[in-house]
């Protein structure tokens, strides 16, 4: 049992402060109040509280190639089966790629991310190699994967039933990469048999400006609404909706995330997420391939609130901004596969303990804070 003792604490789903203590114990908060001490005794000295972050899109396996073809388009980069990526996750050894790995869960277990969701490529070799990679470290990859019998215009269905159960077995869900690369009939599948099993069905939509043009010209449909339509639990990106696709997903069931700063290295739009805000979507922030960027999602942070406010030419609530990182992943609940927490009574103790500079707790993270500014990263398993 310990106790942490006066900081400011993001409590609730909406990160409001209070300057409080917080007793935990066998991994779960107790009890929450002014004047505790109970066990041993953390004193943050006016430190802010925050629930820890998840990174809410990573392609966490390129990892292998930080900062190769920078320039190159979105489909150079990153198109399956031959874009930049693609050829290098063909030719790479397992230990280069565990090793890779590796190394950026590290980065983001020392800026503050205790889960993230990654679209796993390689099919059931490539979901093993992250287990194993992931086996000793203190975060908690959700593991979407995929195979590459769901790609093709002329698929073979069996075969892909096969593949989306076998994959299903030992992931969190499954995750193609877009519509311009899967049929209607494996994207039925993918999500009927990942919804039977309560698990995610995940896909990229309209990244792309010329995405969103050949879905309208091909089928008269934007890969929003076709996202839409088919029932994904989760739209990744969303940064060129058109006509009616946000009051689309405003009306769904699908979550969203967002990568502001993986848009802006591919050069393919600026997410609308202060319209998103306004209708009441309220999408998860991620980092996207590491092959674009760090892993960091401080950085992802202080990006979006500067890159909203020079856009909209208004200012972002740095609050709904933090909540993208941390406790908007629990208002979806996402098909119960991730259990994180706020900081309420009876919850799991999952928090990030940042250093104060100013008296905004919000953007004291989203605007000031670095990774040399956490003092204590505690989870589950340990206190770093």
């Amino acid at each position: 049992m310990f106790t942490i003792a006066n900081g400011i604490i993001l409590k609730g789903q909406n990160l409001v402060s209070s300057k409080e203590n917080i007793v935990v114990d066998d991994g779960r908060i107790i009890e929450i109040g002014k004047d505790l001490s109970e066990g041993k005794i953390i004193d943050v000295d006016g430190a802010v509280v925050c629930p820890s972050f998840i990174n809410g899109h990573i392609h966490i396996g390129d990892s292998i190639i930080k900062d190769e073809g920078y320039g190159l388009s979105l489909s150079e980069m990153v198109k399956p089966p031959n874009g930049v990526k693609h050829k290098a996750l063909a030719n790479a050894e397992d230990d280069e790629m565990i090793g890779a790995m590796i190394s950026s869960m590290w980065d983001m277990v020392n800026s503050g991310t205790t889960h993230f969701i990654d679209y796993r490529e390689g099919g059931l070799h490539g979901i093993k190699l992250l287990k194993e990679a992931s086996r000793d470290i203190p975060i908690k990859p959700v593991i979407l994967g995929r195979d590459d019998s769901f790609y093709g215009d002329d698929p073979d269905l069996s075969k892909v039933k096969t593949a989306i159960r076998k994959i299903l077995k030992v992931a969190d869900g499954i995750a193609p990469s877009g519509f311009g690369e899967i049929t209607d009939e494996v994207a039925r599948l993918i999500v009927d048999e990942c919804s039977k099993q309560g698990k995610i069905s995940s896909i990229h939509v309209a990244e792309s400006e010329k995405n969103q043009i050949e879905s309208l010209e091909k089928c008269n449909k934007t890969e929003i609404e076709k996202g839409v339509d088919a029932n994904f639990s989760q739209l990744v990106h969303v940064t060129n909706p058109k006509n009616d696709d946000l009051d689309l997903i405003k009306n769904s069931s699908s979550n969203v995330v967002v990568c502001p700063r993986a848009n802006a290295a591919l050069n393919v739009g600026v997410c609308k997420l202060n319209e998103m805000l306004n209708l009441g979507i309220r999408p998860l922030i991620g980092s996207d391939n590491v092959m674009l960027n760090s892993p960091n999602m401080l950085r992802e942070l202080e990006f979006s609130l500067k890159l909203m406010s020079v856009y909209y030419k208004s200012y972002i609530d740095p609050a709904m901004l933090l909540q993208m990182a941390t406790t908007n992943v629990c208002s979806h609940e996402i098909n119960n596969v991730v259990q994180k927490s706020y900081i309420n009574e009876g919850d799991f103790a999952e928090l990030i303990i940042f250093k104060s500079f100013s008296k905004d707790p919000h953007l004291n993270i989203c605007n000031r804070c670095e990774t040399k500014n956490i003092l204590y990263i505690i989870n589950k398993k340990c206190i770093v």
